[in-house]
């Protein structure tokens, strides 16, 4: 049975899809649902996103470092950066002030990647979203940034 399948048998009681924290995970689950979907069409998945965007932001960093700032369990994070230094995308190299550690960082392949997965991203963005309209978007993403931040 597909997903979609499934949750054409979804049928929660009313007072349940009336809350707020139901209801923003609902949105989430469908969110996650179309970045995957887009994700997949390159071969590639959210935490090959997540760490290629990291990287190109945040600048090359230890696989301990970069595990800590992205919240990626140790032994995840070593098998999503060998699939995403056998893509070309990453390389490990030695970290210039400390000789033990390797360092991450982004390849030109890898920039190129997530130029190509930012496409992606922004797609799926725009189909969750397809429903409001561009101030209704811009009053969501801020009232989301309160309720994430707990202000």
């Amino acid at each position: 049975m597909t997903q979609a399948e499934h949750e054409s048998d979804y049928d929660p009681p009313l007072r349940l899809q009336r809350l707020p924290s139901w209801l923003a995970a609902r949105a989430a689950r469908r969110a996650q649902r179309l970045v995957e979907a887009a994700l997949a069409d390159e071969g590639s998945r959210r935490q090959h996103f997540v760490v290629l965007t990291s990287l190109a932001e945040q600048g090359p960093a230890s696989q301990a470092d970069l595990g800590r700032r992205l919240w990626i369990d140790r032994s995840d994070l070593h098998a999503i950066l060998n699939e995403l230094e056998t893509n070309g995308q990453v390389e490990r190299v030695r970290d210039e002030t400390d000789r033990r550690r390797n360092v991450v960082a982004l390849t030109r392949a890898g920039r190129g990647a997530l130029a190509r997965l930012d496409k992606r991203v922004d797609a799926a963005q725009d189909a969750l979203l397809a429903p409001l309209s561009a101030a209704e978007r811009r009053e969501l993403r801020r009232l989301l940034e309160r309720v994430a931040e707990g202000d």
